[in-house]
């Protein structure tokens, strides 16, 4: 399997990270070496950013010196009060002359990041505390579970077929991404594969004669799934347009923009928007929901929650659980459904 599209991503991540990592103290260096074999360039890519946020407000607020000059000395002197300050500084901030603001989602994640930062200097005795151990994490909210309904899917796949409500110039692009669009929206839902790993396949990761593809999955690691016959029409058909594309004889990519290369993560987020907001218009739709819709639907196919994060490439069952509507309440039903009352079934 062709893996350039992974290998640039990865490529791409790390130059981003070093924009960051260059106005970071020299030891943080030593943390971001320390992690790379357990971490996703993606991931480090995240601290980096967090890291650099956090040693801005250090620099202005509590040090009043330069980032780069924020010694190990000074991070030993933080109490817990200094974190919980930077938390509440997180809700509404400026750095580098734009304006940001965090839910409870964004200051969590923020923290996890400073909890491993922290927790490597302290397990090499570079600090001789763990300040950032000793903070609570934000309360989370439960998120509303947004999914798409069987009738609703419908309508989508519908919309995609036939864009009444398009404007004629909308039409006229479609003509062009039908088959391609279709495809797409039809592996996310006959699959329910994340958009990062739907940009990454290439024409070679599908076997027709199994209905199977091998997809990579977070941190690289590469899964062989299957799809059904309604799946390999669509895919079948796009590739028979693919095929009258002047496409480079080295562009393996399954998916291809207008441009004729491999098709954006914004683009991709984009066609899935434009069909759903007339499918469903009350529902923000993006690949994740689709994914969701898939998930449980799998889940009231086979009751089988172990099968569900199989298949989605969760390492963590509650994962599912968590994000996935109608498992819980199924669950609890058929728990409610054999309780026996005074002996009685």
């Amino acid at each position: 399997m062709n893996n350039n599209y992974y290998q640039k991503r990865d490529m791409q991540n790390r130059l981003k990270m070093a924009k960051y990592t260059e106005r970071l103290p020299e030891y943080c260096l030593d943390f971001f070496i320390g992690i790379e074999n357990n971490t996703s360039s993606l991931t480090r890519y995240n601290y980096s950013m967090d890291l650099y946020i956090f040693f801005n407000y250090l620099s202005q607020f509590q040090f009043h010196k330069p980032e780069t000059e924020i010694t190990l000395k000074d991070l030993d002197s933080l109490k817990t009060r200094n974190i919980e300050q930077y938390l509440s500084y997180l809700t509404y901030y400026e750095i580098d002359g734009k304006d940001f603001k965090n839910d409870e989602r964004g200051k969590a994640r923020k923290l996890a990041s400073l909890r491993s930062f922290f927790k490597y200097l302290f397990n090499h005795e570079m600090l001789t505390s763990n300040v950032a151990s000793k903070i609570e994490t934000p309360k989370l909210h439960n998120k509303e579970i947004i999914r798409l309904e069987s009738d609703e899917v419908t309508r989508l796949m519908n919309v995609v077929e036939n864009p009444t409500e398009f404007s004629q110039r909308q039409k006229s692009y479609n003509k062009n991404t039908f088959e391609r669009d279709n495809a797409i929206i039809t592996l996310f839902l006959g699959t329910g594969i994340r958009i990062s790993e739907l940009i990454g396949l290439n024409i070679d990761s599908f076997d027709f004669s199994q209905n199977a593809f091998l997809v990579t999955r977070k941190g690289g690691n590469q899964t062989t799934l299957y799809f059904s016959n309604e799946v390999a029409m669509a895919l079948k058909t796009w590739l028979e347009k693919r095929a009258t594309l002047e496409l480079p004889k080295e562009e393996k990519a399954m998916f291809i923009s207008l441009q004729n290369k491999r098709i954006s993560l914004r683009a991709v987020e984009n066609l899935v928007k434009k069909f759903a907001s007339i499918a469903s218009p009350l529902k923000k739709i993006s690949p994740h929901k689709l994914r969701s819709t898939f998930g449980t639907n799998l889940y009231k196919q086979t009751k089988d929650i172990y099968i569900v994060a199989d298949v989605l490439g969760h390492k963590d069952v509650n994962t599912t659980k968590k994000h996935y509507a109608a498992i819980n309440e199924d669950m609890r039903k058929a728990v409610a459904s054999n309780v026996i009352i005074n002996g009685n079934i």
